[in-house]
């Protein structure tokens, strides 16, 4: 079984994280640990619009995100999987998509932020979006507590 897990620096990220290591999974599954760089920052206080995030903190971002997604291989590899590592820059919900359809994934797993209302809207969700619109099944792993 092929497994795309897609973390964040979240503890909602981390909730996915700890139960895709719970779950029994067919033997010789493998699981691709992902994490997608925003290149767009929202400007909701100033006009709704979104805007460019600087080279630099893109740059910084991507350093950030690259440890969380190996020190996340490095624990599934400890755990028994075999394990490959991606860090891309975009848009999460249409990354995440492509990424699971090019890999021909069997599921992909997502922690949700439990965003709604305004903030749903204006933020969007990607949990939502990869449910809808991925080729494969998701698993929307959601924080204790409802949150």
């Amino acid at each position: 079984m092929k497994i795309l897990i897609a973390l964040d620096a979240s503890a909602h990220s981390e909730r996915a994280l700890e139960l895709v290591i719970r779950l029994r999974w067919p033997a010789g599954s493998r699981v691709i640990v992902v994490g997608v760089v925003q290149p767009l920052a929202s400007a909701v206080a100033e006009s709704y619009a979104p805007v460019a995030v600087p080279p630099e903190l893109l740059e910084q971002q991507r350093r950030q995100l690259h440890q969380v997604v190996a020190r996340a291989a490095s624990t599934l590899r400890e755990t028994g999987f075999a394990t490959e590592e991606r860090v891309e820059v975009g848009d999460p919900r249409h990354t995440l998509v492509q990424i699971a359809r090019d890999e021909r994934a069997d599921l992909l797993v997502v922690g949700s932020h439990g965003l709604t209302g305004v903030m749903k809207l204006m933020l969007g969700s990607v949990s939502s979006h990869v449910a809808t619109h991925a080729p494969c099944s998701v698993l929307v792993v959601k924080q204790a507590g409802g949150r």
